[in-house]
């Protein structure tokens, strides 16, 4: 379902592939979707928010649990070509997975890979084709379940986290000058979010026509909580802070919001797009 869908209650929403789709939409626009199958569940929330110094909101989110997908686009390229862009990865990971039976880990790979080098095409296509949408680019995360394994694509500055067992670890790597600086200890992290160039990265859907993606597989647990995120959130909330809210009591929807809100309380210089996906039994 994508972002900015149709309010509505809460609802059953369908069987897919024998399994049961519980859909929530609220007037904050948040989602909220409960995957049920024979062995598993996987729990899923998403929010987006302007921030406060922006005029429109450039990220893109897209929660498929009968997909066995989620993904969070973060748009670059002034005026709307940013939102264009997100927008595309979001909808061209739709066409994609839908087109699969998903019948081996192996299969799910190939449909991330796919997914970043077709949306890396179309969005050079349209920004040969309309000389407004030059520049034009996205950060994307993309991760897809089969069985207890992940694949999860990244590309950019918006970022990737797991949660297990109360110990939170990004594992996502930024493709930014000021990461690769610290990689190369010319720039403690301290000195980073107060860097000049701090914004300025260097991968992105979009703009090169050889796309560098980066893939991490690993195995799900009971109890893991993914976080998929945007720069907005991490631009202006550290990660102890992000730990803290995960790692609370309450809902998805609690805890979205929470790390909305804090980083609006932080200055939220930027959109802000979070995407929830928990294993459970």
């Amino acid at each position: 379902m994508f972002q900015n869908a149709e309010y509505g209650e809460y609802v059953f929403h369908g069987l897919f592939d024998k399994k049961q789709i519980w859909l929530l939409y609220d007037q904050k626009n948040i989602v909220y979707m409960i995957l049920k199958t024979a062995t598993n569940k996987i729990v899923c929330c998403a929010k987006s928010d302007i921030g406060l110094k922006r005029t429109h909101n450039e990220d893109a989110y897209l929660i498929e649990p009968d997909l066995g997908f989620f993904t969070v686009a973060d748009g670059m390229g002034g005026a709307a070509a940013g939102e264009v862009a997100s927008q595309i990865f979001t909808k061209t990971a739709f066409e994609i997975f839908s087109k699969s039976g998903r019948q081996s880990e192996q299969e799910i790979l190939e449909l991330v890979q796919q997914t970043f080098r077709f949306a890396n095409e179309q969005i050079l296509n349209q920004a040969s084709n309309k000389p407004e949408y030059y520049g034009m680019g996205c950060t994307a995360e993309l991760i897809a379940f089969y069985n207890n394994h992940f694949v999860l694509g990244h590309v950019g500055d918006s970022s990737t986290y797991l949660l297990r067992r109360g110990h939170l670890r990004k594992i996502t790597r930024d493709h930014s000058l000021v990461q690769d600086q610290i990689d190369k200890g010319l720039l403690s992290k301290a000195d980073a979010k107060n860097r000049l160039h701090r914004n300025v990265i260097l991968r992105a859907v979009g703009v090169h026509e050889k796309l560098e993606l980066d893939l991490i597989r690993g195995k799900g647990v009971c109890g893991d909580l993914f976080l998929l995120c945007s720069d907005g959130l991490t631009g202006m909330v550290d990660d102890p802070a992000i730990e803290s809210v995960l790692s609370s009591r309450g809902t998805l929807f609690e805890k979205a919001e929470q790390l909305i809100n804090l980083a609006n309380s932080a200055g939220g210089n930027d959109n802000i797009t979070v995407a929830l996906c928990e294993l459970t039994e």
